[in-house]
């Protein structure tokens, strides 16, 4: 025989009701179960806002009125007129018995804790009493039963204790006149011997099934709600949270204790004093088989099997001298605490025992503050006690399973997942058992923290980068495109996902919390009603505090560049190819790398040099490996390589010239190229992430052009300038030719110093057989003494940028 409950949303609407009784239907031909009723989903609440109403001398009517108009369109629905008119006398009785309390309780102004389950009691009662009425239409012999006539309990009234040996000889009497019924039972209700309603707390409709499934000795008790079973986590907070198939007693009461609102905590001691199975099944996934709990469960590679949460509580911290050594003090605290009906959620105390930490729910703050200054008050006096205070606005996250026992490595990977996103640890608490750590947070950090734990300790799932680009230029489209065409690459090899979830240029910006869809983004930006603003478009990055963030700059503005140090302490990693920040004085480079460094996040500006070229991380991982780098050469400017690779024979320095802006290797005035700047600032990237703390200044920089060409008016005068010169260029190739060598123009790094000089080199060295538009770096270290490393490729266009840029996204997921 089993227990069957089914919750608020399984009989909220005409469809889970109707889905309701098809399972009972699949049932027919085997023994009856007992089905356990919630109230409708709502009704509970709608009831206590009713009688808060009431006790502040507020209009209840309206909601009533709902109350009753929910009920009387599902029995209008499902039931044949001629059945309808016994329910819907039953439901009214009962709502006028309802409004009578309501009455009472506005006209004395009081709502004591015994009315206000008299009124919660209504929900499961009007609901149960419909339910039966529709059932009778399907199935013979079904039976009502009242649960507070069955389940007694003391008079606590609000969080009731049930007299277990009592209980369980009325229902047993009350199942054996009765077995050959489908009884539907109201749940979350009971009496106190004098037979006044008490309840068993919030979601004591679990805890009525598992007292019903243990008085009968059921096989099974069977929770029916709205999800999978027990999730690794809160669907609502992680999308990517999936259903486990099995979880013990000890884990389940874990989960549950710390927020799982999926089964109620109590539930399972009955359930696991007589070690009955306990199933979570989905009422609208009938082929889901759902979680089991239950004892004896088969072993899991799952490092933990979920994360709970509670998202609000208060903490209270108790510190002074006067704790130290003195033996009954917490005992002292706690059972004060205990007697006054303050639940204490988590404990943590400091080795020293100078301070004691603890957490409560929001609603017994205040309580709490009042008893400890009312209990400690000669200590608070003497100032052997401080004055306690309470820190409101803070959530409980907790990972859970019976695989952490003596695994080492899981606190470190917990602190790990949340100190890289920025959240700030406010307390710690792990028992003995090492079942549960759970950490004290600030409640605007939970859901980011949520997802990002999730993502450290679930590796088979897919990590979720959450990426927000500034500039829709070449690159920025180009980057696009890439990460479109790869997603399934990235999730099939890498375990990667890449949400893009902001985009902005000069003119629009848009954000979608869902992520913008890489197959129509240009339509969705200019669709968008946000003008573009660089700190909104921030702040709104900021505020949506999602984990695993990347902000990515492809643009060559400086505006952006006065927010990197913004971003990274606000725990969110960087990826540019705006060389602007990096070049600039070494005073901002510096704060930039201490900022990645401190927050824990990425600082990635591969492209700033090379392009796609994987120059600053090969120059990384050599000084990581603790080479010493003796001498860095290099062409890093496409224009300049294409125009000397090809400035040679027949043609004319001025004509070869022409010839790159022609193919698009130049800027419009090919000055901006030839001026060595652009170089400069690569060079001098270069130079500072070989440790040297250089100024643009400190750089020497030749210029290959003679005066007249740099001073000209515009670009048609340079290009009359570069034809006067024909004969300086020339010379110049003629006497490399003669010594059978080329021109190069050629950034060094030695001895601290860089400088930019055209130069001839011979075959003996690595850049004279560089060709087309290429640039190339050699290192010399100790390493690579003889024959220096050497790196070579394109150095520019949108292809090699935006892939350079997407290696540095992925290289962040990849930590």
């Amino acid at each position: 025989m089993n227990i069957l409950k089914f919750g608020g949303t399984s009989v909220g609407s005409i469809e889970s009701i109707t889905a309701l009784m098809e399972i009972l239907k699949s049932r027919e031909g085997t023994e009856n179960p007992v089905v356990v009723l919630s109230a409708m989903s709502g009704i509970t609440n709608a009831l206590l806002e009713m009688a808060e109403s009431a006790k502040n001398l507020k209009d209840y009517s309206e909601s009533l009125k709902l109350m009753e108009e929910r009920h009387f369109t599902i029995i209008r629905t499902l039931l044949p007129a001629a059945a309808q008119n016994p329910v819907l006398t039953r439901i009214r009785i009962y709502l006028n018995e309802l409004e009578d309390i309501l009455q009472s309780v506005y006209n004395l102004r009081e709502l004591s804790p015994q009315t206000r389950d008299l009124i919660l009691s209504y929900g499961e009662r009007c609901a149960t009493e419909m339910i039966s009425h529709i059932a009778k239409q399907q199935f013979k012999d079904v039976l009502y039963a009242d649960g507070s006539e069955l389940i007694k309990t003391d008079s606590n009234f609000g969080q009731a204790k049930v007299n277990v040996n009592l209980t369980e000889m009325l229902i047993r009497t009350f199942y054996g006149s009765n077995k050959d019924k489908l009884i539907f039972v109201t749940g979350f209700i009971s009496s106190n011997d004098e037979g006044r309603v008490t309840t068993l707390g919030r979601g004591g409709s679990d805890y009525t099934a598992a007292i019903w499934g243990s008085a009968l000795d059921a096989d099974e008790i069977q929770i029916w709600t709205d999800v999978d079973g027990m999730l690794t986590a809160d669907p609502r907070i992680v999308k990517k949270a999936f259903s486990l198939p099995e979880l013990s007693y000890t884990e389940a009461m874990e989960l549950s204790y710390f927020g799982a609102k999926v089964i109620y905590p109590p539930t399972m001691i009955p359930a696991f004093l007589k070690k009955i199975p306990i199933v979570i099944k989905n009422t609208f996934n009938l082929d889901f088989p759902g979680t089991y709990i239950k004892h004896g469960v088969s072993p899991s590679n799952l490092p933990i099997k979920g994360i709970s949460s509670i998202d609000g509580i208060s903490v209270l911290n108790l510190s002074g001298s006067g704790m130290v050594g003195k033996a009954g003090f917490s005992g002292r605290l706690f059972s004060m605490l205990s007697r006054e009906q303050v639940n204490v959620v988590l404990i943590t105390q400091s080795s020293s025992e100078h301070s004691i930490t603890f957490a409560v729910k929001p609603s017994d703050s205040l309580k709490a503050l009042s008893l400890i200054n009312k209990e400690f008050d000669l200590e608070l006096q003497a100032k052997k006690l401080e004055y306690p205070e309470v820190e409101n606005g803070l959530s409980i996250l907790a990972i859970v399973g019976e695989n952490m026992k003596r695994t080492p490595g899981m606190s470190g990977k917990l602190f790990s997942a949340l100190g890289r996103n920025g959240v700030n640890v406010r307390a710690i608490a792990q028992g003995s058992s090492e079942y549960n750590i759970s950490v004290i947070l600030s409640k605007s950090d939970l859901s980011k923290a949520v997802n990002a734990v999730h993502d450290a300790f679930y590796s088979d799932l897919k990590k979720t980068l959450h990426i927000f680009c500034l500039g829709t230029g070449n690159i920025g489209k180009t980057l696009f495109a890439q990460l479109q065409s790869q997603m399934q690459f990235l999730a099939d090899h890498n375990d990667l996902q890449v949400k893009v979830m902001g985009i902005s240029n000069t003119r629009k910006m848009h954000l979608d919390p869902n992520g913008i869809d890489l197959t129509q983004w240009e339509e969705e930006l200019d669709m968008a009603n946000m003008k573009a603003s660089l700190p909104d478009f921030i702040k709104k990055m900021k505020a949506m505090n999602l984990p695993n963030c990347v902000f990515v700059d492809n643009t060559a503005s400086p505006n952006p560049v006065e927010y990197y140090l913004d971003i990274l302490e606000s725990s969110i990693s960087v990826v540019t190819c705006n060389k602007i920040g990096n070049s600039a004085d070494y005073e901002q480079y510096a704060a930039f790398k201490q900022a990645a460094r401190t927050y824990g996040v990425d600082f990635f500006y591969e492209t700033n040099v090379g392009a796609g070229l994987p120059i600053i991380r090969t120059l990384r991982d050599l000084m990581l490996s603790g080479d010493k780098v003796a001498r860095i050469e290099a062409i890093l400017s496409g224009t300049i390589s294409y125009i000397f690779n090809n400035y040679k024979e027949e043609i004319l320095f001025h004509e070869i010239v022409k010839e790159a802006q022609d193919k698009g290797y130049t800027e419009p005035d090919p000055r901006d190229d030839l001026n060595g700047k652009d170089f400069m600032r690569k060079m001098l990237i270069l130079a500072r992430d070989a440790g040297y703390a250089l100024e643009e200044k400190d750089i020497e920089l030749q210029n290959m052009l003679p005066p007249s060409c740099m001073a000209a008016v515009d670009v048609d005068d340079f290009y009359a300038e570069l034809k006067n010169n024909t004969d300086y260029f020339e010379g110049l190739k003629k006497q490399a030719a003669a010594e059978h060598k080329v021109l190069r123009y050629i950034g060094k790094l030695e001895d601290g110093k860089v400088a930019i000089t055209l130069q001839m080199v011979d075959e003996s060295h690595p850049f004279f057989t560089l060709s087309g538009s290429d640039n190339i770096i050699s290192f010399t270290t100790n390493r690579y003494k003889d024959r220096p490393l050497v790196v070579k490729g394109p150095g520019a266009g949108a292809e090699v940028t935006a892939a350079g840029v997407f290696a540095d996204i992925i290289n962040i997921g990849k930590r």
